[in-house]
C-alpha cells in the first residue's frame, strides 16, 4: 500500500508509532497529484512548499511530546500531520481563492476561513485547492472556468458537483481527506458518484465564515473522506460556535470520534424509507443496492418502516427559486471594483459592470443570476420567492413529523451512477433534476451523508453509487453511528 492510500485512522497510527513522517505522507500525496491530476483535473492550486513546511512543523510536534502524554494533556489532535485538500470557494490566506471563476482568477485571500484556522491549529497539512462548478453552481464540475474534473472510476464521466474536485481527489488518493461545501447536495452527490463518504452537517453546525456565499440560507461546509470514522474525526475539529458567523448554533459539539463507537448494534433504532424517494424512473440497479443497504441495517438490529414526505415533489422547484434569488444577491459584490476582474477601458459605469461581469461570469452563473433577479423583482417577489419560502416551511414540517415516527431516514443519494461528461451540459433542467434526492435535507437544514452502497455496471464499467442517511437537526452523532454499520 502506498502511503497516500491510507485513511486518517491508519495514517495516525503510523505517524504516532514513528513508522512514517508527515513529510513522507505529504510527499506521497503530492506525488499522486503530479501523477494523476493532468487527467483528472481535481486541483486548481497545489501549494507544495507550504504543505511541506506544514508537514515539517507537524513532525516536530509529534517528536516533541510523547503521544500518550500529549493525549492526556489535551494537546493531541487526530489530524496532526494529515494532508488534505480544500474546495476553492473557501478562503485560504495567501493563496488564490477563485471559486473556479474567471472573475476571481487572480484573487488572493487576505484571511483564513474559520474552518481553515481550526484545521491549521489541529496541525492538518493543506495541500492546495480543488476544482468545482463556478461559484458552486452545478452538479457535475463541468461549469468550472478551468475545465471539468473527471471521475477516477471512468475519466469519460463526471465526478458530480459542485464539490467534484474534492470528491475525485479523495477517491484517487491525492489526499487523505478533503473539505467541500453543500448547498443542495454538492458534497453528497459527488461522494456518491466517486464511491466515498460525504457529510453535510446541520445548518449552523459548522462556521461559514470565509466561504464565498452561494445560497446563504442553505450553504454548509462539510467533509469528504474515505471512511465514516475519518468523517467523525474531521467533524469534531471543524464543528462549533463561531462569533464571526451568527448562524452557527450554540449547542456543544459532541465527541464524534468517541460517540461513533457507542452502539454495538442498531437495536431500538427505526429507519424510515420515504416512498417518494423510490418512485418509477429510479435506476433499478440503484434500487437494488439501497435494498441491500436496508437489509444490512436490519441485520444490525434496526427496524425498517415505510414513511411519507409528501412535499418532497416540491423540493426541486422550491430550491431553484430560492437558490438563484440568493445567488443574485450574494454575487452582486463581484463587480470589478472591490473584487476580481476589472476592465479599465470603458466609457461609463454601466459598461464597466457589463464588461466585467459579462467576461468574468460563465454561462451557468449568468443563468442563475438572471433567474434570481427576475424572481426578486417588483411584481414577482410575492409570486415566486415568497411563495417558495412558504412551501419550504411545509417541507421542513414534513421532516419534523416524520422524525416523530422514525429516528433516521434512508434514501438513494442519486437516481443513477455518474453520467458522461457533456451529456447534460446543454440541458439545464435535466442537470437541476440531479439534485432530486438531496435538496430536501438542505432546505430543512438537516444533517445528511452519503455512504458507498456498492457498484453498478454500465457499459462494462463498474461505477459507484451512494446511500443517503438523513437525521434530525444536530444529530450528527446518530448519523455517524448508523453509517458505521454500513462499512
Amino acid at each position: 500500500m502506498n502511503l497516500n492510500d491510507l485513511n486518517i485512522k491508519q495514517a495516525r497510527a503510523k505517524l504516532d508509532s514513528g513508522d512514517i513522517s508527515s513529510r513522507e505522507l505529504t510527499e506521497a500525496c503530492l506525488t499522486q497529484i503530479k501523477k494523476l491530476d493532468s487527467e483528472i483535473n481535481a486541483c486548481l492550486l497545489v501549494d507544495e512548499a507550504g504543505a511541506l513546511a506544514a508537514a515539517d512543523q507537524a513532525d516536530a510536534k509529534i517528536k516533541a511530546v510523547d503521544y500518550k502524554e500529549r493525549q492526556k494533556n489535551g494537546e493531541y489532535s487526530s489530524l496532526l500531520g494529515i494532508p488534505y485538500l480544500c474546495k476553492d470557494n473557501i478562503m485560504t490566506k495567501g493563496l488564490k481563492t477563485t471559486a473556479a471563476s474567471k472573475i476571481l482568477e487572480d484573487y488572493v485571500a487576505p484571511y483564513d476561513a474559520t474552518i481553515i484556522k481550526k484545521l491549521k491549529e489541529a496541525g492538518a497539512v493543506l495541500l492546495g485547492k480543488t476544482n468545482l462548478d463556478e461559484f458552486a453552481h452545478g452538479a457535475s464540475t463541468e461549469n468550472s472556468a478551468y475545465g471539468p474534473t473527471h471521475n477516477p472510476y471512468d475519466l469519460s464521466r463526471v465526478p458530480g458537483g459542485s464539490s467534484g474536485g474534492s470528491a475525485a481527489a479523495v477517491a484517487s488518493n491525492m489526499c487523505i481527506f478533503a473539505i467541500g461545501s453543500d448547498t443542495g447536495g454538492s458534497i453528497r452527490q459527488p461522494a456518491s458518484f466517486c464511491g466515498i463518504v460525504g457529510l453535510k452537517p446541520s445548518y449552523g453546525r459548522v462556521s461559514r465564515f470565509g466561504l464565498l456565499s452561494m445560497t446563504s440560507s442553505t450553504d454548509v461546509i462539510g467533509v469528504l473522506a474515505k471512511t465514516v470514522y475519518d468523517t467523525a474525526i474531521v467533524m469534531e475539529i471543524i464543528a462549533g460556535l463561531d462569533t464571526l458567523d451568527v448562524t452557527t448554533l450554540p449547542k456543544e459539539v459532541d465527541d464524534y470520534e468517541e460517540k461513533i463507537f457507542e452502539r454495538v448494534d442498531l437495536k431500538g433504532i427505526s429507519v424510515g424509507l420515504p416512498v417518494e424517494y423510490f418512485l418509477e424512473g429510479l435506476d433499478p440497479a440503484v434500487t437494488a443496492r439501497i435494498k441491500e443497504v436496508a437489509a444490512k441495517l436490519k441485520n444490525a438490529g434496526a427496524e425498517l418502516k415505510k414513511v411519507s414526505l409528501p412535499y418532497t415533489k416540491y423540493g426541486i422547484p422550491v430550491y431553484y427559486i430560492i437558490t438563484p434569488s440568493e445567488i443574485s444577491s450574494n454575487l452582486a459584490r463581484f463587480d470589478g471594483i472591490g473584487w476580481g476582474l476589472s476592465q479599465d477601458h470603458v466609457k461609463d459605469l454601466q459598461e464597466f459592470y457589463k464588461t466585467n461581469r459579462g467576461q468574468g461570469f460563465g454561462p451557468e452563473v449568468k443563468r442563475r443570476l438572471m433567474l434570481g433577479t427576475y424572481a426578486l423583482s417588483a411584481g414577482y417577489y410575492d409570486a415566486y420567492y415568497k411563495k417558495a419560502q412558504a412551501v419550504r416551511t411545509l417541507i421542513v414540517k414534513d421532516f419534523i413529523e416524520v422524525f416523530k415516527e422514525v429516528d433516521i431516514l434512508l434514501t438513494p443519494t442519486t437516481p443513477h451512477p455518474a453520467f458522461k461528461i457533456g451529456k447534460q451540459v446543454n440541458n439545464p433542467l435535466s442537470m437541476y433534476l440531479e439534485d432530486v434526492f438531496v435538496t430536501g435535507a438542505s432546505l430543512a437544514g438537516l444533517p445528511a451523508m452519503s455512504v458507498p452502497a456498492g457498484l453498478v455496471t454500465i457499459e462494462e464499467k463498474n461505477l459507484p453509487i451512494g446511500a443517503q442517511l438523513i437525521a434530525p437537526q444536530l444529530e450528527e452523532s446518530l448519523l455517524l453511528q448508523v453509517a458505521k454499520f454500513l462499512e
